[in-house]
C-alpha cells in the first residue's frame, strides 16, 4: 500500500485536530500499527486513517487525529509475510488481528513491542509515552513542536538482552526483540512480572519483582519499563492540552 501523500480529514464534530506523523528512520522496511482504543462515548473520536501499512526505510506519514481521542497505540511491526494466514507468526513480533491492515477492534500486537501510547485531552492535559510493558521490538522516539518532554527508547535492546528474555530472532540470528518479564513467566495470571492477580497494585508489585526493569530502564530512563512506572516521574508524560500539541513518532531515532 502506497502512502505517499494522504489529505487530513476532519471529523464531523470535532473542534479541532492534531496532526501526527510516524515516521521510519530504520534501514529496513517496517509495517507501521495505528491502533484504536477509543471509547466513543459522548465528546469523543476517533482518528479516521488506516490501522496498517508498510513504511519503507526513510519514509513518514501524517494524518489527522481527533483533539480529543480516547485513546490509542501506535506500534511498528518487523520481518513481514502477510501470506502467513496466523496472526501470531505473519512477523517477527507485532503482529495483530487483520495482515497488514489491522482490525480497528481486536489485538494490542503480538508481543514483544515498543508501544507509543496516547490519550489526549483528558482533565486538561495529553498523556503519552514509550512503552516497553509488551517488551521492546525497535528504537521510538515521540516528539512535539510545544516543547513538552519527549519520552523515548533509542537504543536497541535486542543484542544485550538477557539470555532469557532475548529474542525473536531473525533468519541470520540476529535478536529483533527482547521480551518482557511477563512474556516468559510460567504464571501469568498470577505474577509479580506481570503486576497481575495478588500483586496487582502498585504496592505488591515493586519494580524489583520484574526480571526486565533494570535493563529496560537502564537503557531507556524516559520509557515506560513495567506496568506500574508513574512512581519513576519518568514513563509517563503529560503536556497541557491547550498547547494543542502535534506529535512524531520516530522508529530507530
Amino acid at each position: 500500500m502506497k502512502l505517499s501523500t494522504f489529505t487530513p480529514i476532519v471529523l464531523a464534530g470535532m473542534a479541532s485536530a492534531r496532526k501526527f506523523t510516524v515516521k521510519n528512520n530504520c534501514p529496513f522496511t517496517i509495517w507501521s500499527v495505528l491502533r484504536i482504543f477509543t471509547d466513543l462515548h459522548a465528546g469523543t473520536a476517533a482518528p479516521d486513517f488506516t490501522t496498517g501499512w508498510e513504511a519503507k526505510a526513510h519514509t513518514s506519514v501524517s494524518f489527522s487525529v481527533p483533539d480529543n481521542w480516547r485513546s490509542g497505540r501506535i506500534w511498528a511491526r518487523r520481518n513481514c509475510d502477510f501470506n502467513d494466514p496466523a496472526p501470531a507468526t505473519q512477523c517477527a513480533n507485532g503482529g495483530c488481528n487483520g495482515g497488514l491492515v489491522c482490525d480497528r477492534n481486536t489485538g494490542t500486537g503480538v508481543p514483544p513491542a515498543t508501544l507509543a501510547e496516547f490519550t489526549l485531552a483528558a482533565n486538561g492535559k495529553d498523556f503519552y509515552d514509550v512503552s516497553l510493558v509488551d517488551g521492546y521490538n525497535l528504537p521510538m522516539r515521540i516528539d512535539n513542536n510545544k516543547g513538552c518532554a519527549v519520552p523515548s527508547c533509542p537504543v536497541d535492546l535486542g543484542p544485550n538482552c538477557p539470555p532469557k528474555y532475548k529474542g525473536p530472532f531473525d533468519a541470520s540470528g540476529f535478536p529483533v526483540g527482547c521480551k518482557s518479564a511477563c512474556l516468559v513467566d510460567p504464571n501469568p495470571g498470577n505474577s509479580p512480572a506481570c503486576c497481575s492477580g495478588q500483586f496487582g497494585t502498585p504496592e505488591t508489585c515493586p519494580p524489583s519483582g520484574v526480571g526486565t526493569y533494570n535493563y529496560f530502564k537502564s537503557n531507556c530512563p524516559n520509557a515506560y519499563a513495567y506496568a506500574y512506572d508513574e512512581a519513576s516521574q519518568s514513563a509517563l508524560i503529560t503536556c497541557d492540552s491547550n498547547l494543542h500539541a502535534d506529535y512524531t513518532i520516530t522508529f530507530c531515532p
